[in-house]
């Protein structure tokens, strides 16, 4: 199943919050109901848990859905939640037996045939979901999602229903962590609803999770409300959460200060001087499992012919992640040393492995870029969205530090998109034409969640094309280990692949940051930068 041309299972999470439009007002825009407001941008595509494979998007399912484990918010620990439990002998069969008494918003007891029916349709060519390669380890995944030509099958023969409350899965290959994984969105449980009236439910999605949808009008709000009959342990502690769009997160911050709005997830880059004496205690700013990257279009021959590598590394080595991440973020990011994140940790698979191919060195970046045959039509281009996460400042940062390195006048330019959504559909449909902003948000605290899913062939996150049959193997060999510290050392391997190839060029380690009024206490950030809104209380 591991072969060059299989796609990955995890799909991207933009680590970039869409953030802000024009905001909606009055003292944090929920009285004294118990609900608190909270910045957002829209998501990409409808909700779906297996179409939606962006932070916006994910934040709402996250809030709506509860999945066979669920990640500690403080640890990132993948624990069990509608799962009793998961078993195997080998790595590679599973029988799955879940919890009793979970039922979703709708009353609908949740079953083995919740889980199996959604991840079928997920899996399904026919159904389009982006997710769709999360369930590619699964025995008849070639079956319902052909790489051409039309599906042969319904479903995969590697997922079988054993009574209401039992399933068994059987994976193409060992997969030793695998349970891990199941806390991700894409492997959530649908109620039979989703099938029987598709379009209601997509206009109102029905969960399993402590909040249900009460209205969603795109470009403006979505009201989400506690849902009182929710079993799980995690009940929410506020009545509610109105998430609102804005396409500007300093607008966000000043409705923050002005009374207006409840929670900012993503402070601007503008305010870090000010967040302190704004806000005191009430800002995080914490490690997050974030990267920023910027990463290469292979899809085009001018970037990946043969030397072109050469001037990836050289392009590496003209940027002064210090300078940038000291003066324009505060020291809110921490030059990248990798393509992972110091939140992992050493045992987790941390280590300084991009090494020189990362220092900042105006005369070796020279000469690499002049060996490997110099810049494409002697420019470069970056493209990123500029609506959210401060991103045209440090575009124009980095275009600095290239163009003075280089000194031969303005050779690095930026492209600015207006909006996340326009860029994410640029990106996916491989119409840019240089190198574009990469960053990541992982799914879980595991070392293969930055590597398989942006640099391995086919990898539904590889949205630059890259292919290396070496890594692949190496990524491979690291998923069939049974043993942690042998697994994390293959990972390792692959990553000094990239160091040599450059496929995407890892510029700083963003942290979680967030600001909230005084009616909130109890707000944290989990390990991947988004507030556990459940245990938000409102004073």
């Amino acid at each position: 199943m591991r072969g060059a041309s299989r796609p990955t299972r995890w799909a991207a999470v933009a680590v970039v919050l869409a953030s802000a439009a024009a905001a909606c007002g009055g003292g944090g825009g929920s009285g004294g109901d118990g609900v608190l407001s909270s910045s957002w941008g829209d998501p990409q595509n409808p909700l779906e848990p297996a179409n939606t494979n962006e932070v916006q998007g994910g934040k709402v399912l996250d809030m709506v859905f509860r999945g066979l484990k669920r990640y500690d918010p403080g640890t990132g620990e993948a624990q069990d939640m509608v799962a009793e439990r998961i078993e195997t002998d080998d790595s590679q069969n599973f029988t799955v037996t879940l919890k009793d008494g979970w039922t979703f918003s709708n009353g609908e007891k949740v079953t083995a045939r919740s889980f199996v029916d959604a991840w079928n349709y997920a899996a399904h060519i026919d159904n389009k979901q982006n997710n769709a390669p999360f369930f590619s380890d699964i025995v008849g995944y070639e079956d319902v999602h052909p790489e051409s030509g039309r599906a042969k099958a319904k479903t995969m023969r590697g997922l079988v229903v054993k009574d209401e409350r039992t399933f068994t899965v059987a994976l193409k290959d060992k997969f030793s962590t695998w349970p891990e994984t199941l806390g991700y969105q894409a492997f959530m449980p649908l109620p039979r609803a989703f099938f029987t009236d598709h379009a209601a439910w997509l206009d109102k999605p029905v969960g399993n999770g402590p909040y249900t949808v009460d209205s969603y009008t795109r470009g403006s709000e979505m009201r989400l409300r506690r849902w009182d009959g929710y079993k799980g342990p995690d009940k929410a502690k506020n009545a509610g959460v109105d998430l609102r769009v804005y396409t500007d997160n300093n607008t966000a911050y000043q409705d923050l200060i002005s009374g207006n709005l409840d929670l900012v997830d993503d402070v601007p880059a503008q305010q870090l001087k000010n967040v302190g004496s704004d806000l005191g205690d009430r800002y995080i700013n914490q490690p997050a499992l974030i990267i920023q990257t910027l990463a290469f279009p292979f899809y085009r021959p001018e970037w990946s012919k043969p030397g072109m590598e050469k001037v990836r590394v050289g392009i590496s080595k003209a940027i002064d992640r210090a300078q940038i991440t000291r003066q324009i973020f505060q020291n809110t990011r921490t030059p990248a040393k990798d393509w992972t994140s110091p939140a992992l940790g050493r045992k987790g698979g941390y280590a300084d492995l991009c090494g020189d191919a990362c220092a900042f060195d105006p005369t070796e970046a020279k000469r690499l870029i002049t060996e490997g045959g110099g810049l494409p039509g002697g420019r470069i281009t970056l493209t990123s969205n500029v609506d959210t996460g401060s991103h045209r400042q440090w575009m124009d940062a980095v275009c600095n530090s290239i163009n003075n390195v280089l000194g031969r006048g303005p050779v690095c330019t930026v492209n600015p998109i207006g909006t996340f959504a326009d860029f994410r559909n640029q990106i996916t449909g491989a119409r840019i034409t240089g190198p574009f902003r990469s960053g990541w948000q992982a799914d879980y605290p595991l070392v293969q969640n930055f590597l398989e899913p942006l640099y391995y062939t086919g990898a539904s996150s590889n949205y630059g094309k890259f292919t290396n049959r070496r890594f692949d193997a190496l990524v491979d060999r690291a998923n069939a280990e049974a043993d942690e510290a042998a697994a994390v050392k293959h990972f390792q391997d692959a990553e000094r692949l990239l160091a040599a190839q450059m496929p995407a060029i890892p510029l700083w380690y963003q942290n979680g940051s967030a600001g909230y009024s005084e009616r909130l206490s109890g707000v944290k950030l989990n390990q991947f930068s988004v507030p556990v809104y459940d245990q938000i209380e409102v004073g």
